[in-house]
Formats: structure tokens, sequence, C-alpha cells
């Protein structure tokens, strides 16, 4: 950084400023030092005094006063157009260097492949979920969501019989089996349907269960439509589960678990839109062993 950077219009203007504020108060203490040897003061009193010291009642000298405005102006320009609002700081600096790096990141990584994404996935989910999930996804001992099982037939299974809170939908939190009348056998069916017929994942372990979870699907129709689709951001849009897509979902909308809230990541700067895919199709292959 230049001190003495006149260049910079800002910079400029500032040492301008602050060498006329350095004048003028030159200019006014030696007048009054010059007053001091010749003149006499007199005037009115004031009507108070202080153990019979008084005080006269002198206007304020117009250079004070001159002065005192300008000072104010310069304040009031100094923190609205120029430092620091309008000027060098290393936060602006820093901000726009991630923005180069981002724009250079995406144009790089526009058509990665879906190994070369797992790869910048894992590296994301080490620095910004593991705190959290664990390392290997886990949930460590169930303080937070088990990523091996997300995405998986087993994972609907679990939110259906648990329920699921804090993503924030319209229609509001997911509540638990018991809570919705739905019994271990009648769970295991919509999870067999949900995961063939409805998710990404098309495929069950529970073939043989998937036409009761088609007779019981209107239970969970009535958040997330006929097609699952969520009926316009009502509710979840279970289309996506098993993909990186839902999982992009999750991360632009937040979620609030059992040991805490997960903010928003999209739109934040903490990751941009190829990282949120990567970490995507990490978790998705976690859950499939990859």
């Amino acid at each position: 950084m230049k001190w003495f950077n006149l260049e910079d219009s800002v910079n400029s203007l500032s040492i301008l400023g602050a060498i006329a504020i350095v004048l003028l108060t030159l200019v006014v203490v030696g007048r009054l030092f010059k007053l001091m040897k010749v003149k006499k003061e007199g005037g009115e009193l004031s009507e108070h005094n202080w153990d019979g010291i008084g005080e006269y009642k002198n206007p304020l000298p117009f250079g004070w006063a001159v002065v005192f405005v300008l000072t104010i102006v310069w304040a009031i320009w100094y923190f609205l157009a120029g430092y620091p609002l309008n000027s060098y700081s290393q936060i602006g600096e820093y901000n726009e260097e991630v923005k180069k790096y981002n724009a250079s990141f995406q144009a790089k990584f526009q058509n990665a492949t879906q190994d070369e994404l797992k790869a910048i996935g894992e590296q994301v989910f080490l620095v910004q979920c593991a705190s959290c999930h664990g390392i290997t996804g886990d949930g460590i001992n169930g303080k937070a969501a088990n990523l091996i099982e997300w995405g998986s037939e087993k994972g609907i299974y679990d939110v259906i019989i648990k329920g699921s809170k804090g993503l924030g939908y319209p229609l509001g939190d997911m509540l638990s089996a018991a809570d919705n009348g739905i019994d271990e056998a009648t769970a295991k069916a919509l999870a067999a349907f949900t995961a063939k017929e409805i998710s990404a994942i098309k495929s069950t372990v529970n073939e043989d269960l998937v036409e009761a979870g088609r007779a019981a699907w209107a239970t969970c129709a009535a958040c997330h439509g006929e097609d699952g689709k969520g009926m316009d951001g009502m509710a979840p849009d279970l289309t996506k589960y098993g993909s990186s897509d839902f999982v992009v979902e999750v991360l632009a909308r937040g979620k609030t678990g059992d040991i805490g809230h997960m903010p928003k990541f999209t739109g934040t700067g903490l990751i941009n839109p190829t990282q949120e895919k990567a970490v995507g199709e990490y978790i998705i292959s976690l859950s499939k062993g990859e």
C-alpha cells in the first residue's frame, strides 16, 4: 500500500484536506496568540457565576465556527464517499480476489467429469462439512445427519420413521411415522415405493413391497404431491432425492438439526455453484459406497 499515492483521487483529497485543516489551525492559533498580546477582554458578563468567578458572553470566533462546520462536512464526506466505505480495504480486496478465483474455478471445471467433481467435493466436504458430519460423513455417533445412509432407501425409511425438520418449507416439518399413524411395515413399503418409483435412486431392495407402498402413497402425496415433486416448492421435491441436485437444494436452504443450525451456503460466497454440485456428488458417492 502506498501512503502518498496521489493517483488515487480519494487518497489525494484526504491528504489535501488534512493539509488544509493543519493550515487553518495554525492561522487561528496564531491570530489568537497575537490578540492575547494587545487585546483586553470586556463585554457583558453572564448571569451565572461560580464562587464569584464569572464569564463573558463572547460570541464564537468566526474562524472557529467555519473550521467546525468544515470539519463536520469533511467527516460526512470521508465516511460516505471516501475512506473507509469507498476506497481500499483488506476485506474488499479479499472479496475481489475470491470473486476472481471463483470465476476462474468455474471456467476451469465447467465441464468436470463425475470423478473430478467427487474429488473436489471431498476437499470441500472436509473443510465445510466434516466438523459436524465427521470426516467419514457418519454424523459422529448421531450428533448430525448420517450422510453414509443419506440418499439411500434406508435413508428414506429413517426419515419416514423419525420425521424431518428444519428445511423451512411452507408446509412445515414432516412428522414421525407414529404421529402420522404409519406402522413399521407401511413405512418399509413407502420407502420401497419412493426409492423405486419417485426418487432418483430408481431401485429398491424390497421389490415385493412396492405395490403396497403405492397404495399408501396418498399419505405422502398430501404434502409432496402425486408426482412427488413437492407441489411447486411447498415441500421437498423427492424426485431429486438420491441425486446431487437434492444436496444442492439443502445447501441453498440450510437446515436445523439436533445439534444446531446448518447455514445456507448458496449465494454466501462460502462455496461456488460448481463446489455445491461437487459436494452433492461426493455425498451421493458415500451412500453408494463408492
